[in-house]
């Protein structure tokens, strides 16, 4: 199941007092970037984020829950809380490995 634009719009919003998130569509989901660096994503209308030290420690009771079939599990966010999501990217910013540059 794909996520829903609608989502995307809730979580973009909840996240609208940070500087610098940015989404890109990838296969019917969304990528989830904060200042260059990706954070996590919206799949099947969950947000999930990397399962960085500073995401553990600010959602210890989150699941840990694949994007999809596969792939390694990521922190299933509440994205209903906006203060929480607010002090989280920040922190996890600086334990996030630098994108990839394209050849």
């Amino acid at each position: 199941m794909a996520s829903t634009k609608g989502y995307l719009d809730y979580v973009l919003d909840q996240l609208s007092g940070l500087d610098g998130v940015a989404h890109r569509a990838m296969m019917g989901e969304y990528i989830l970037y904060y200042r260059g660096k990706v954070i996590g994503g919206v799949y099947d209308d969950r947000l999930l984020l990397k399962p960085t030290p500073s995401a553990r420690l600010l959602l210890p009771d989150a699941p840990a829950e694949p994007p999809y079939p596969g792939a390694k599990p990521m922190l299933l966010a509440d994205a209903d809380d906006r203060e929480t999501l607010a002090e989280l990217l920040p922190r996890m910013y600086d334990e996030l490995p630098e994108a990839k540059r394209k050849q």
